[in-house]
């Protein structure tokens, strides 16, 4: 398997009908089954497949069932579900196509059909993904933008309420940058930004860990599933990694070279005690102290619900 192989969910009430679908497949996708659709939803849910191919008569809940909760949920509904079945009447097709599947393909399998129709609709995915990592990345810096941000922390906001982890949000600000702009000029301010960024987002190592551009010269850090201990080490960890780029700075009254604030704030959030601009207005008061106490450091408060 390489690395670089499209992810594939086959949901079939019928092993027989599985192992003739990953036999056809499994040379070309990395190939999960679910027998059943509420298996069907945890699996869809937990690893997020290219594409799904899906029967539509199964016991307790029925294709057409599926794809209705699929494209409830905003995780899965982007993923395109394509309704393989022995259903042959129109109406069933157009009912399909009408709950949101990308296409519907009639059993007996005709593998050059569904190869051809699978290529089709994964470059389409895939051409709607560029798109959409376009409209979330800062066009500057090249991180990701504030839009992203207010995304992400809303998903694991609510991942958080949901089993009681931590959540821990780093904001900083570039020290005296307004000086370092006039005085060097906007084009030696992009490229300071564009440093600052780079080395910001080098930082945080998880997967799920988030570093963006909140506007101006200020940046956001999102850590799930991180205390505040965590969050002042990876900020602590920020800081150097940007005095060590040593980008001169004259007109600074804190520091001979570009430097940053960093505010934090970390909360377990409780359902209806809590949204998540407290975490934003907590780590913003708290990036605001620490320009108050002379800038280049770190200032931090844990956030409790009321």
């Amino acid at each position: 398997m390489t690395t670089n192989q499209a992810r594939l969910l086959l949901v079939d009430d019928e092993p027989i009908n599985l192992r003739m679908l990953d036999s056809m497949l499994r040379d070309e996708y990395e190939i999960s089954v679910a027998l059943d659709g509420i298996q069907a939803l945890k699996r869809a849910a937990d690893l997020l497949p290219d594409l799904i191919l899906l029967d539509i008569q199964m016991p307790a809940m029925d294709g057409y069932e599926v794809c209705q909760r699929l494209k409830r949920n905003e995780n899965t509904r982007n993923i395109p579900v394509i309704f393989v079945t022995s259903m042959t009447d129109e109406e069933d097709e157009i009912k399909g196509l009408a709950l949101g599947a990308a296409d519907y393909i009639t059993k007996p399998y005709r593998l050059a059909i569904i190869k051809a129709r699978l290529r089709n609709h994964l470059q389409l995915k895939r051409q709607r993904d560029q798109l959409s990592r376009l409209s979330t990345l800062d066009s500057l810096t090249g991180i990701a933008n504030r839009r992203a941000f207010e995304t992400t922390l809303e998903q694991e906001w609510r991942r958080a309420v949901r089993h009681s982890n931590e959540l821990a949000l780093i904001f900083s600000d570039i020290d005296y940058f307004k000086a370092y702009n006039d005085n060097y000029g906007h084009m030696a301010g992009d490229t300071c930004l564009k440093e600052v960024a780079q080395t910001l987002a080098s930082v945080p190592n998880r997967g799920a860990d988030l570093v963006a551009r909140y506007g101006g010269e200020e940046f956001v850090c999102l850590l799930p599933e991180c205390d505040l201990d965590a969050a002042e080490n990876i900020a602590e960890k920020m800081r150097t990694d940007i005095l060590a780029l040593n980008i001169p700075h004259s007109y600074s009254e804190t520091h001979p070279s570009i430097s940053l604030s960093f505010g934090i704030a970390c909360i377990t959030p409780r359902k209806s005690q809590c949204i998540p601009s407290d975490l934003i207005v907590a780590a913003d008061k708290m990036l605001y102290q620490a320009k108050e106490q002379g800038r280049n450091r770190i200032v931090s408060t844990p956030c409790c619900p009321e």
